[in-house]
């Protein structure tokens, strides 16, 4: 069955994302074990796997052989309902032998790294490798890693995407928005969505949930060392390849400064593809619009869009033979 056409309980109340790494790392490294069960073939809507279907859209699967798929079509709706929360709560009963476990994790530890699948005492003294475990989380090298990434400049890849959104909405408002027939944007405020690096599998379902998402707009300044550049650059390329590889609809924002910046900002995007862009505090600044439309006729000549997303209102500007959406930016916040 695909995974994409299994959809999750939308009050499901139990959360647990932020194990979803532990269960992708599990599933890595023995194999999918066990069963997710949905509601029934006709409305596959998740009743208990919630998590290990996060984690498979993580690790890039795209079908479950149908011996792990059970279906609850015998149970009625208020049988199911209760018996996705006991499945869940049933889970939480026990306790460990903390003795035991930490013999069984020593024994172990040499032959496989337990820290990979969250088991970590937080000793003063660590394994050989531990460290390393930590800053590869930091920088989500275990949702990304060089595998993903290519061209001169070794960014993440985003393969193209030739989607027209039906409205815009700003990531602030996606956890209350009901209709989910909108592309989720972030062209206001970094720190608003810097939560997303910090925990890209915590978000991964809310995001999957909306028809499309454009690559988060991490600031690129003028004044900012180039090497930070790149980094802001490299951050919104991978979060675009980690959704991508899970399913979702990606669009790739571009941004960029002065023509030091076009190699890396533009290098190893999809060309003929749809892509989008912002001109908020570019009207009225001379300057700004000058840069601006070297750099839009830059990603033009390289990438040759199919369309242009405009965020912000139009300027000026001669898109080519490119499709133009214009979204003002008054009416991208939600609706």
């Amino acid at each position: 069955m695909r995974i994409a056409d299994m959809i999750p309980y939308e009050r499901n109340a139990w959360d647990n994302a932020a194990g979803v790494p532990a269960i992708a790392e599990s599933i890595r490294e023995f194999g999918f074990r066990g069963k997710i069960k949905l509601r029934s073939r006709e409305n596959p809507v998740i009743v208990s796997g919630h998590h290990r279907v996060m984690a498979l859209k993580s690790l890039g699967w795209d079908e479950l052989p149908d011996e792990h798929i059970e279906f609850c079509d015998d149970l009625t709706d208020d049988e199911v309902a209760a018996f996705r929360l006991a499945d869940n709560k049933t889970g939480q009963g026990g306790k460990w032998n903390r003795a035991l476990e930490r013999e069984e994790i020593r024994r172990l530890a040499k032959k496989v790294d337990m820290s990979k699948l969250g088991f970590d005492f937080k000793a003063k003294a660590k394994p050989y490798g531990a460290e390393r475990l930590r800053t590869d989380d930091a920088y989500n090298l275990r949702e990304v890693s060089a595998l993903h990434c290519a061209g001169r400049y070794d960014m993440p890849t985003i393969e193209p995407c030739d989607f027209a959104p039906t409205a815009l909405l700003l990531f602030n408002y996606a956890k209350t928005a009901k209709d989910k027939a909108q592309t989720l944007h972030f062209f206001i405020d970094d720190y608003q969505f810097e939560r997303l690096w910090a925990n890209p599998a915590k978000y991964l379902e809310l995001i999957l949930s909306f028809e499309a998402v454009l690559t988060p707009d991490f600031s690129l300044y003028m004044d900012m060392p180039l090497p930070m550049q790149q980094w802001n650059e490299y951050r919104r390329r991978a979060l675009g390849n980690f959704w991508q590889r899970a399913g979702a609809n990606v669009v790739p924002t571009l941004s960029w400064t002065d023509g030091r910046s076009y190699g890396f900002c533009f290098d190893g995007l999809p060309r003929h593809s749809t892509v989008a862009v912002s001109t908020v505090g570019v009207k009225g600044d001379g300057a700004a619009m000058d840069v601006w439309r070297r750099g839009m006729a830059e990603a033009l000549h390289v990438l040759e869009p199919s369309r242009v997303i405009v965020y912000g209102g139009l300027l000026d500007f001669d898109f080519g033979s490119a499709e133009v959406m214009d979204f003002a930016a008054n009416a991208a916040f939600g609706r």
